[in-house]
């Protein structure tokens, strides 16, 4: 059986514009709006093992460029220190202040890195 892979949705919204127009079309009909391969076929007018074939040409596509630039790991990684940083400024709000700023110079030194 055909089961989707959720991590090619991320991929999708990292790469998805390296992807040809129509490869992007289909699997954002597949991954973003919930569709079946026959509806997508209906739609696309092509068969159901042609959206089926594209799908894994085209998550091939994002595997590859994934492995290549590694962008999805950056995202994560710079959206994990944002929200470190978000609840850090929560805890300023509300008063608590130890530690707080070597937690922003080590979050600081991280995003250096980046």
């Amino acid at each position: 059986m055909f089961e989707k892979n959720m991590k090619y949705s991320y991929l999708l919204d990292v790469y998805g514009s390296l992807l040809d127009d129509h490869s992007a079309a289909i699997m954002r009909a597949y991954y973003e709006d919930d569709l079946s391969l026959s509806e997508i076929a209906d739609g696309e007018d092509i068969s159901r093992q042609g959206v089926r074939h594209i799908i894994k040409k085209s998550e091939e596509q994002l595997d590859h460029l994934d492995e290549r630039l590694g962008l999805s790991q950056h995202y994560t990684e710079i959206s994990e220190l944002r929200d470190k940083l978000y609840g850090i400024a929560s805890r300023l709000e509300s008063g608590e202040s130890c530690d707080i700023i070597r937690e922003i110079r080590e979050i600081a030194d991280r995003l250096e890195d980046k």
